[in-house]
């Protein structure tokens, strides 16, 4: 066994690797306007990082946000590497098996976008067609559990929203089962989509956590302070343009989820 010289240029760099270390990691799935994505720069922007660094900003902690697909987000905080994860991930009784959620900040319902001149007008015009969905979100899930029901031929599974709509567009696939408000952002200048239909799933998104991570409790008592000085509300007025309703999770201080709640 060779002994291990440490010089004083590597000391330095270990402690400076150390002290420069985040307080709080996140892993984000970036690809998620405008919830969470890239600026020119390569920097972390969207309305779920505004909230992560508001609340970061009063707990005086610093945050370093790393970007993987959806479906890494869950084994990203599960195994430590990442304090808290967003990528408009849903409160479900499934997932509260295995991760926290803090309290939810956003009302959501799946939407299906086609292509204008699909002549797709609802979820009935998916027979004999190609579903797209995104990998490991709720789509995905009512996408499978429907496919009878609606008779589309195939699901072909996305790990982004955008490329399953670059391929709705191109005729590649009939349709995409996602998230509304992402999706309805990102057409609102592209004439050659549109939304043919809602689907009332009723859900919340939320932060999510390891399972009991400590630091939980701390963040969510942030983030209730900051539905209570509205300015969470004015996060939300930046990235859509108008006000939440009065009785959504954006301003309304919600429940830390559990698995006892989203039983009844």
């Amino acid at each position: 066994m060779h002994p291990v010289k440490l010089t004083l240029a590597s000391i330095a760099f270990a402690y400076s690797s150390i002290s420069l270390a985040a307080d709080i990691t996140v892993a984000a799935h970036v690809a998620n306007v405008p919830f969470e994505f890239e600026d020119q720069t390569g920097k972390a922007v969207g309305y779920e990082v505004d909230i992560i660094n508001a609340v970061a900003k009063n707990m005086n902690k610093t945050v370093e946000y790393t970007s993987m697909p959806f479906h890494m987000l869950f084994p990203a905080v599960q195994s430590g590497r990442a304090d808290i994860a967003i990528g408009t991930v849903t409160v479900t009784p499934k997932r509260l098996e295995s991760v926290s959620f803090g309290q939810p900040w956003f009302d959501s319902e799946q939407c299906l976008t086609v292509a204008t001149r699909s002549g797709i007008n609802d979820l009935e015009g998916l027979n004999g067609k190609v579903l797209a969905v995104q990998t490991g979100t709720v789509g995905e899930i009512w996408g499978t559990s429907n496919q009878a029901h609606y008779k589309y031929k195939d699901i072909r599974r996305y790990d982004a929203n955008v490329d399953a709509l670059l391929d709705v567009a191109s005729n590649r696939v009939s349709g995409l089962v996602h998230d509304c408000p992402m999706d309805a952002y990102y057409i609102k200048d592209k004439p050659q989509y549109k939304i043919a239909a809602r689907i009332p799933t009723n859900e919340q998104l939320a932060p999510m956590f390891k399972k009991d991570n400590p630091m939980l409790a701390e963040f969510d008592a942030q983030v209730t302070k900051l539905k209570e000085s509205g300015e969470l509300a004015q996060i939300y007025i930046k990235w859509f343009g108008e006000p939440a309703d009065a009785d959504s999770s954006v301003v309304k201080q919600q429940p830390i989820p559990t698995l006892a709640a989203s039983a009844k």
